[in-house]
């Protein structure tokens, strides 16, 4: 779709929910996803009888879209399961913005959660390593994102430090969030002396391991402005795949981010100095300082320079992840439709102590895979149609 096309505006996410943020102990990720969806819709003053659209996924279940619809007692006109790991969910609202335009539904849910802690009390990952790569033991995933920062750090000479202000900041803003998961002090002595798992990478620069739902319902522009919620517009939205396995990766520095951004600004008709908040899918601190790169913040290098001395913590120069993101709020295997709980959150004023004053245009990003599938969502208010 030509950034002409793109049905800027004419779509907007008017409810959002969580459920077992943290810890859901004997709950299925179906149970959390469902009390996520119904939490969303009592946000937006529906029911699950108004929807007839299903986007979303589950961790242990590839009929999803099916067992959603089936466990709300629903029977949508359009599901859709893609999943491309956590930028799967800025693709659902892509495609339930253009469901909505053509007619293909009315209200669209967007759904996901995993009970991973609870269930086993690890990281459970749906990736095993690539045959060529085996011979080096990686660590799934982790590994990838340490190559991805060692070569960060060899090429423009980020530090360590500078790693550790990403998650120090991160903290900062969970200790704002009464819904995030780890919420004690934090300092970059801490990241700096904790145990390292991938080299440079140690256990402060890796995300949580959460139970944890989210869920958004979408309608369009038009049926928005009789709910109850304050409508959050999406203005543009993009997605760029440029790999599955990291040694395949083209640029280690350059993930497919910075393409998606340049069509979802244009379709947006804004750039990144507009930008007032920004939520990145931070599964390990690398990826803020690369991301934050390749959305336009800083120039291809100086992410590390970028972040430090507070610049993305309360207070700073740009708010990035104001719930705590993935390496402080939680981080139920996949975490990019908490980015757009987040943004809408911001920017339609109900984020509490966290709340950044003014708040007009917002960032949701996604990160799947092993750096490999980037998708991010322009996202307004009123004022910035």
């Amino acid at each position: 779709m030509s950034e002409d096309r793109f049905p800027r505006g004419r779509t907007a996410i008017v409810g959002t929910g969580t459920w077992g943020m943290g810890e859901a102990p004997g709950l299925s990720s179906l149970e959390i996803a469902a009390q996520a969806s119904l939490a969303a819709l009592a946000d937006a003053g529906l029911a699950p009888s108004d929807l007839d659209g299903v986007f979303g996924c589950l961790p242990d279940d590839m009929f999803a879209g099916l067992s959603i619809s089936e466990y709300l007692g629903i029977s949508p006109r359009i599901t859709d399961n893609n999943r491309v790991g956590g930028s799967s969910f800025q693709t659902h609202a892509i495609l339930a913005a253009m469901a909505i335009e053509a007619g293909q539904c009315d209200v669209a849910l967007i759904a996901y959660a995993s009970n991973q802690r609870s269930a086993s009390g690890k990281l459970v990952s749906a990736s095993t390593p690539f045959l060529y790569e085996t011979r080096y033991r990686p660590l799934t995933p982790i590994s990838a994102y340490a190559l991805a920062a060692s070569r960060h750090m060899h090429q423009f000479g980020t530090t360590r430090e500078q790693l550790a202000e990403v998650a120090v900041s991160a903290r900062k803003w969970a200790q704002l969030n009464p819904d995030a998961f780890m919420r004690d002090d934090l300092s970059i002595e801490d990241v700096l002396g904790a145990r390292q798992v991938s080299s440079p990478l140690g256990v402060r620069d890796c995300c949580l391991v959460t139970d944890g739902g989210a869920a958004v319902v979408m309608v369009s522009a038009e049926r928005a402005r009789d709910l109850r919620q304050k409508p959050v517009y999406l203005l543009g939205g993009a997605a760029e795949t440029t790999h599955r396995w990291i040694s395949q990766m083209p640029d280690l520095t350059v993930s497919g981010t910075a393409e998606a951004a340049r069509r979802a600004y244009a379709q947006a008709g804004v750039s990144a100095a507009d930008v007032d908040v920004v939520e990145l899918y931070d599964a390990f601190t690398i990826n803020t300082i690369l991301m934050l790169e390749d959305l336009g913040f800083c120039p291809k290098g100086e992410g590390g320079r970028f972040v430090a001395d507070g610049a993305i913590a309360p207070g700073g120069r740009l708010p990035v992840n104001t719930n705590g993101g993935g390496l402080s709020c939680v981080h139920p295997g996949m975490y990019g439709l908490f980015t757009m709980v987040e943004a809408t959150r911001q920017l339609n004023g109900t984020a509490g102590r966290r709340q950044v004053a003014g708040a007009e245009l917002a960032v949701s990003h996604g990160n799947g895979g092993v750096l490999s599938s980037q998708a991010l969502l322009v996202l307004g208010t009123a004022a910035a149609l």
